[in-house]
């Protein structure tokens, strides 16, 4: 799992019969520590309702993408499975907007 920020939207008029419904989003890993991107963007099944902006936990095992779609079929290289509040880094806590600080 990793953490990314969410950065666009996809949208997709045509796609397998077996995707329909399943909400696609854009994101970008960064440094936990500058927040600066790493990396190309990638597109992501969302399955934690996510928006623009939301910080995300990103997993990468397709496997999990299954269980958390109760999808036997689907093949999800990557699946945000979660919004992030606040994360720790090297010692330092951040806090995401609109999060209460848990210290």
């Amino acid at each position: 799992m990793r953490l990314a920020k969410v950065v666009g939207n996809v949208v997709s008029t045509i796609k397998d019969d077996g995707y329909k419904g399943y909400k696609l989003m854009l994101v970008e890993y960064f440094d936990p520590v500058t927040r600066q991107p790493q990396g190309p963007r990638m597109i992501a099944f969302d399955c934690a309702d996510s928006g623009v902006g939301d910080i995300v936990l990103v997993n990468t095992d397709g496997g999990a993408g299954n269980m958390f779609f109760s999808d036997d079929y689907g093949i999800f290289d990557l699946t945000i499975c979660g919004v992030v509040d606040n994360y720790t880094a090297y010692g330092k806590n951040t806090v995401i907007h609109g999060a209460v600080d848990p210290e």
